[in-house]
């Protein structure tokens, strides 16, 4: 049997309250250990259940979402934060990003990318909603040299786009019938050859190079 992932909701909308706690339980993985309304009390809760992840909205009342999300990281670090939002702006992005989030999903997103940055965030992958994904990257680093793009086998290139869907290794090799340890040389041939040093920074510079 799977361990339960405990997840924390902190969001003040009944209506998307009431639609996460609906999607989260019928999936038989998934333990909702409390919804809260507003940061202040998002931070006691996690401090409270020490849950596996939270999915924190950016406008709550008393404390916003990303000094919440700053605050527990601090506290608890292995903590995973998928960011929910309507809020689309590049610089609170960045701001949300900066603070820990380990996703960022736009309110309105589908379930399947919901369900998708939850699997990343887990997994310690990146996720950032296609709404605002290309926009933030573009500002965070020069263009990437197409030279070290053009080293990429196109096995690599198979491995680094579903690398950037959040997939983790063993979900690569089962789609592409590659080993969990081919996957793994894959991916350390690509980090190798793309100058970078994990596989979040790969996937921006996949991002920056239009790959996906």
């Amino acid at each position: 049997m799977e361990t339960p992932l405990r997840i924390l909701i902190v969001e003040d909308d009944p209506m998307i309250q009431l639609g996460l706690e609906r999607i989260l339980s019928s999936h038989p993985r998934f333990q909702i250990v409390e919804i809260v309304e507003d940061g202040y009390l998002g931070v006691i809760a996690a401090l409270k259940h020490k849950p596996d992840l939270i999915i924190m909205d950016i406008g709550l009342p008393r404390k916003d979402g990303i000094a919440a999300t700053d605050e527990l990281k601090k506290q608890l670090p292995d903590v995973r934060v998928v960011m929910l939002t309507s809020h689309m702006d590049k610089t609170e992005v960045l701001a949300a990003l900066a603070s820990g989030a380990d996703a960022y999903c736009v309110k309105g997103a589908s379930i399947e990318q919901m369900l998708a940055a939850i699997a990343a965030a887990e997994s310690g992958a990146a996720y950032l909603d296609p709404q605002v994904a290309r926009s933030v990257l573009e500002s965070l680093k020069p263009p990437v040299p197409d030279v070290n793009i053009g080293q990429l086998t196109q096995r690599e290139m198979d491995v680094l786009k579903l690398l950037v869907e959040g997939k983790n290794n063993t979900e690569i090799g089962e789609s592409l019938y590659l080993s969990p340890n081919t996957v793994k040389t894959h991916v350390r041939g690509i980090m190798n050859k793309l100058a970078v040093d994990d596989r979040v920074q790969a996937a921006v510079v996949a991002l920056r190079a239009g790959l996906v």
